[in-house]
């Protein structure tokens, strides 16, 4: 019986905690040290529908310093860039002058399988949400996963939310693991 309770109680928690809803595009990992590197997979879990996915867009955000993707066995990547305003130099003094502005990884995934892509990226130095709006083309429509709340309201409450990572300050992560 107490077993039970406690199963039951345990549940009730999980069951009460705000979780992304299936089907929405995510980070694997969504929290992240501002300012840091970060490796970043984009869980892609279905397809539209019952029609296959054929490209995965990403959308980087302006304060993104870098974004470099993983390439996928299979799938092809266009990388849309833009001139920067002000060219920056890189840890090892090299001149940038334009930055990734989109990933696209173009192939095929079944509707009825996950996959991953991934991004590793100089984050921003400031604290907050940082959001990153993804387009999926099927064989038969698309989902466009590009809404950002509003301040105050909750991500998973608003339709087709764009993928996102909660940028923690650094003195804020080390907390965390202890």
């Amino acid at each position: 019986m107490r077993f039970t309770l406690h199963c039951m109680f345990l549940g009730g928690l999980v069951a009460a905690l705000p979780l992304p809803a299936a089907g929405h595009i995510v980070f694997a990992e969504p929290q992240a040290q501002a300012g840091s590197y970060y490796a970043g997979f984009l869980r892609v879990s279905l397809g539209c529908g019952a029609s296959d996915t054929v490209s995965v867009r990403i959308s980087i955000p302006e304060g993104v310093a870098s974004a470099r993707p993983q390439p996928k066995p299979g799938w092809n990547l266009n990388i849309e860039r833009v001139p920067l305003a002000t060219s920056i130099k890189d840890e090892g003094g090299r001149v940038i002058k334009d930055r990734v502005a989109a990933i696209t990884w173009i192939g095929r995934l079944s509707a009825d399988q996950f996959d991953q892509f991934g991004v590793m990226m100089k984050l921003p130095a400031s604290a907050g949400p940082l959001y990153f709006p993804v387009e999926q083309t099927c064989v038969s429509g698309m989902s466009r996963w590009v809404n950002i709340p509003a301040p105050g309201q909750a991500w998973h409450s608003i339709p087709d939310p764009a993928p996102m990572i909660e940028l923690i300050a650094p003195d804020d992560m080390q907390g965390m693991h202890h």
